[in-house]
């Protein structure tokens, strides 16, 4: 027993105390974040935001499938600080929010994922080429069209035969989008604005520049922080031109992971695996390759296999804007985060390592050649 009348003892309770502290502070953080997460984020991102050279950030958590804190840090442009209302461009994220409309739009049975996409246009989306009629919106989720990422300055090719393997393609949700347009005659916009952001209160989120946004937009940068010209998309680009907050974000992944708006087997595929991905190849995967053992894709998703348990995961990268986000279904929980710099990934990994305790194989899978 301990004399709190003995001055040794008194010591020891202090060098208890003292180690306690310390285990406390050490401790890995909870895959589910709470407030140590929030503490933790608040020392560290500033820093690791200093060395990297990255200007501005934004994001937020998500605990037991609600939005649990949302901070930003930095500046958007000059002096002016971002805020949780700053607009950042999304990137890749884009694709997400896009999958999940067309999957709410597949529950309504306006659009088979496994019929030719070619059948529901007027005109041939390429010449020449038979493949395009086994193109489907499957597998343009799951990224095994075949298309390149981006359309080249000549003829849009296919490289390899649709449904083979995976091969990033951002083209290949072009392609979606327009199918989209002509089965819902709305512009893509509308079509998304009516199936995601309204029934999710994104009320700051658009795929085309909304005028408010001049004001609030957050500026891009390169690797040595000079300011880049802001893109202002006129037409929506399903595949990278979500404007959006990091809060408008993170509500859009709490529907995720309660399962809102889909049908429960339409979740289930979203959630999995429809292919393996190269080991060493992310964009333009032309060649059969090794496969990894903790990567995969689903539909709009990547696949993540973690020490806390399976996630679905993305990446956004605009150049001057980098973005990452990933949630774990089984807990519930959930990160999203906005950068306004060409470095922004450069930290992602440790941002996310802070908040949750663990490895992103996905960003250890992005930083092959």
């Amino acid at each position: 027993m301990i004399s709190l009348t003995s001055g040794r003892s008194l010591t020891a309770l202090g060098t208890m105390a003292l180690i306690v502290s310390m285990l406390v502070a050490w401790s890995p953080a909870s895959p589910v974040p709470g407030p140590a997460s929030a503490r933790a984020l608040e020392r560290t991102v500033p820093e690791l935001m200093r060395k990297n050279n990255v200007p501005g950030l934004s994001l937020a958590l998500i605990r037991n499938g609600r939005i649990y804190w949302v901070k930003s840090f930095g500046v958007k442009d000059g002096d002016a600080p971002v805020t949780n209302d700053t607009i950042f461009e999304a990137a890749s994220l884009s694709k997400v929010v896009f999958a999940y409309a067309v999957l709410k739009l597949a529950d309504q049975g306006k659009i088979d994922l496994d019929a030719p996409l070619q059948d529901y246009l007027d005109a041939p989306y390429i010449e020449g080429d038979p493949r395009i009629n086994k193109i489907t919106a499957r597998l343009v989720l799951s990224h095994r069209t075949g298309f390149p990422n981006w359309r080249p300055k000549e003829r849009l090719t296919i490289h390899f035969e649709p449904g083979d393997h995976f091969s990033y393609s951002g083209e290949g949700f072009v392609f979606l989008g327009k199918a989209v347009e002509r089965i819902t005659g709305q512009s893509l916009n509308e079509f998304i604005q009516q199936m995601v952001f309204t029934p999710l209160g994104m009320t700051s989120s658009s795929y085309v520049w909304r005028q408010e946004y001049d004001a609030r937009t957050a500026i891009g940068h390169d690797k040595d922080r000079k300011a880049q010209n802001k893109w202002k998309p006129k037409e929506a680009n399903p595949a990278s031109s979500l404007q959006t907050t990091a809060l408008d974000y993170a509500r859009f992944m709490t529907a995720l992971l309660d399962g809102k708006g889909l049908n429960p087997d339409t979740l289930k595929q979203m959630e999995t695996p429809q292919t393996a991905v190269p080991q060493n190849c992310t964009v333009n995967c032309f060649d059969v390759a090794p496969l990894s053992t903790s990567i995969s894709w689903g539909l709009g998703l990547g696949l993540e296999k973690t020490s806390a348990g399976p996630a679905f995961w993305h990446w956004g990268d605009n150049g001057s804007f980098k973005a990452y986000m990933v949630g774990l279904p089984e807990q519930k929980s959930g990160f999203v985060m906005f950068t306004n710099s060409e470095n922004g990934l450069s930290i992602a990994d440790a941002v996310v390592k802070t908040a949750f305790g663990f490895d992103q194989p996905g960003l250890q899978w992005l930083r092959h050649p």
